[in-house]
């Protein structure tokens, strides 16, 4: 029987993960299937798991740190970072245990240090969500501060009104982490005041589809290096393989 795993979130309209893994599957001659799944809670988890006989699974908006009360076991990262995107599912007979990681910290580690500018010396990271605890993560693994912003400003949170062009100096990698500029919503992005920009700031969009965002465009627009996720997205996956293998 072939073995069956997939993405939960609210809209995955977007997501080219399904595309991925399947191609990886064909490519390999791997017995898989992977499927999104639109949720719009998580109260049905453990039934969608036994319906669909579901061997592990990622998971994305909103769920990264809403899933945590339903895992088993929690990997290390999962531990400091505080929120997961791929699952692992155990079944002995209707008991499920579910085991919950973190590939996204490791993958974008690994594609930010396969791009990242010289002279950064520190990040802001926009958004508060469970991808920007991931981030976070690897930006300090690696040696960089790193500063929150949000639409709210609260402890140890930058409002955007509160960006300027010293911090932009002190932090010239900005990541975004929000859905922002996210298919079909392509006009939108993060509201950081894109003419305080210069040539020594660098852009890092977590999002991938479209592959130049409207905030990866104002940034190039002032001479800054650009990179948007896919590479994350694929390296992120490669780990996750190695988790469900």
């Amino acid at each position: 029987m072939a073995r069956k795993f997939g993405l939960i979130g609210q809209t995955l309209g977007y997501s080219y993960s399904a595309d991925y893994f399947n191609n990886r599957f064909e490519k390999e001659h791997i017995d898989a299937k992977y499927v999104n799944y639109e949720l719009n809670s998580l109260d049905g988890l453990f039934q969608l798991i036994l319906n669909q006989n579901l061997d592990g699974f990622n998971v994305t908006i909103p769920y990264k740190r809403a899933i945590l009360p339903f895992l088993t076991e929690i990997s290390a990262e999962v531990r400091e970072i505080g929120a997961v995107n791929v699952v692992r599912v155990s079944k002995s007979g209707s008991n499920i245990h579910l085991y919950g990681y973190n590939t996204d910290a490791e993958g974008f580690r690994r594609s930010l240090l396969q791009w990242l500018p010289k002279d950064i010396t520190g990040a802001l990271v926009l958004g508060t969500g469970g991808a920007a605890n991931a981030i976070s993560f690897a930006l300090t693994s690696i040696g960089l501060p790193v500063q929150l912003i949000s639409r709210s400003a609260r402890e140890r949170i930058l409002g955007y009104d509160a960006i300027t062009t010293s911090l932009l100096k002190s932090h010239p990698l900005i990541v975004n982490t929000t859905p922002l500029g996210t298919w079909p919503d392509i006009d939108l992005c993060p509201p950081i005041p894109y003419e305080l920009l210069t040539e020594k700031n660098a852009l890092y969009d977590l999002v991938y589809n479209p592959s130049l965002t409207q905030f990866l465009r104002k940034g190039l627009a002032h001479g800054c290096a650009i990179k948007n996720g896919l590479d994350m997205l694929r390296l992120q996956a490669d780990a996750t393989w190695e988790i469900w293998q």
